[in-house]
């Protein structure tokens, strides 16, 4: 199992990297994973990521409160937005499709939105 995890934390490390990059691709999220991976199968991994001088401090805060910072609360805030435009006017669906689109995207901000603050 340890090998496992090993495996997906650098899997999930490399998605994150690439998620830098492109803007449709979330970084933390998979920086949060591979964390979770990495403390079941590589302590130095994981002090390498924890302490790492971008990406600790969110993960630290993410880890010991549940907080996300507000500035990537608003980025969620205007990305789903963007989202849900480009869905609605792209490919003009009925009324179902757009309030169960709608209804998962609030369901998402929800959760965002009641986190602690970073």
């Amino acid at each position: 199992m340890r090998a496992l995890f090993l495996i997906l934390g650098l899997l999930f490390v490399g998605l994150g990297f690439v998620g830098v990059f492109l803007p449709v691709l979330p970084t933390t999220p998979f920086l949060i994973l591979a964390a979770a991976c990495f403390t079941r199968s590589s302590t130095r991994l994981e002090t390498w990521l924890m302490e790492h001088r971008h990406f600790g401090p969110t993960l630290r805060d993410w880890r010991e409160r549940g907080a996300i910072p507000a500035r990537a609360k608003l980025l969620a805030l205007a990305g789903t937005s963007a989202g849900f435009v480009l869905f609605y006017f792209g490919s003009h669906p009925g009324p179902w499709p757009t309030f169960a689109v709608a209804l998962l995207m609030l369901c998402g901000l929800a959760y965002v939105f009641t986190r602690p603050t970073a």
